[in-house]
């Protein structure tokens, strides 16, 4: 039997919804692998902010270190700032357990019609640089309030950061179809991205096995949407892979199926998996929220905790309800609630033993 504890930040709106559906997912399949979930919830959110002033206690990350994997619903609502939440406690988490992969796979389902005319058959891989780059804290602003107002923003590439997740794309490309792209703007960009693009090219010249391409963002987001049959891993910084990665879900055929890992591939902290459909509060109590980009998301995890049977089956469930059946939640064109969806992975599930 192998246990495992999960940190549960349900967090807000939908992200309270379909995290449970994760949850009984999990629960199912770990029933007949010889897998124990236990589950800690925790209930850091923009409610506790709004009440406490804090989206998390000050020991926050210390109470969820030990913990195996961190599963987080979403954050956000109308009330508080998208930099107040996002900084409060995605970025620490991501940060302070290096967790500087960002994992998001694209899939075009059949029975799931993409956006695109050719799109089926579609699977790629975004690897996005998490905790450097473009986000970084480097920088201020000055004359608040003045004609002069200025805001400066930093970017910090570091050496040690490109080439970590540079390696990390290269042995997932070597691991797929062999090629990897590379998102860059070095033709505007005058210093970090001349830079990125030699890190790279120095380390995809050690895996030979490996083709790169470099694409600037520009054009790779239209040929994304053109000819996105052609990818296999894209690798990408902190921003250019934040915005290509929610373009490509919409490839997919919408944010509301697409998963995410934020990964400490060394395992020395707790890796933290995530839907990325934020808190939707417009559908927020509703019962309608599609749980599938949870429940990829949890196929994710275990795969992560090395139960890639058990994580293959979950998807092979996920597959066979959008191919043979029409259960949809409203954002895919049905009428089923977060709950009926759920119940009829469950029931794929059972039919899979």
């Amino acid at each position: 039997m192998h246990s495992h504890r999960i940190a549960l930040i349900p967090g807000d709106g939908i992200g309270r919804e379909v995290t449970p559906a994760a949850c009984a997912v999990l629960d199912a399949v770990a029933s007949r692998h010889g897998i124990r979930f236990g589950y800690d919830e925790f209930d850091w959110s923009c409610t506790r902010y709004e009440a406490t002033g804090a989206m998390m206690p000050d020991d926050g990350l210390d109470r969820i270190r030990a913990h195996d994997a961190i599963f987080l619903g979403a954050v956000g609502a109308p009330g508080v700032p998208d930099h107040v939440s996002l900084w409060g406690l995605l970025i620490p988490i991501r940060r302070q357990f290096r967790q500087y992969v960002n994992l998001r796979p694209i899939r075009v389902f059949p029975g799931l019609p993409s956006p695109l005319r050719d799109a089926d058959g579609v699977d790629f891989t975004v690897v996005r640089e998490n905790v450097e780059g473009e986000y970084s804290e480097v920088g201020g602003r000055f004359g608040t309030g003045f004609g002069e107002e200025l805001a400066v923003q930093e970017a910090v590439f570091t050496r040690a950061g490109v080439t970590r997740i540079a390696d990390y794309a290269c042995a997932l490309a070597a691991r797929r179809r062999g090629h990897l792209t590379s998102a860059t703007k070095s033709n505007g960009i005058v210093h970090t991205m001349p830079f990125w693009d030699e890190v790279v090219a120095e380390r995809a010249a050690a895996h030979p096995e490996v083709s790169l391409a470099r694409e600037h963002i520009d054009a790779l987001c239209a040929k994304v949407v053109l000819d996105p049959g052609r990818f296999d891993v894209i690798v990408a910084s902190n921003l250019f892979g934040d915005i290509l990665s929610d373009l490509a879900a919409a490839v997919a055929g919408g944010i509301g199926i697409a998963p995410a890992a934020n990964l400490n591939p060394e395992r020395e902290f707790p890796s933290m998996f995530e839907p990325v459909h934020g808190s939707a509060p417009d559908i927020a109590g509703t019962g309608v929220a599609n749980p599938l980009g949870a429940i990829w998301t949890a196929a994710m995890l275990l795969d992560h905790l090395g139960h890639a049977e058990a994580a293959a089956e979950v998807e092979t469930a996920m597959a066979a309800v959008l191919a043979r059946t029409a259960v949809r939640t409203p954002d895919l064109g049905g009428t089923a609630s977060t709950a009926e969806f759920t119940r009829t992975v469950l029931a794929h599930l059972e039919e899979a033993k």
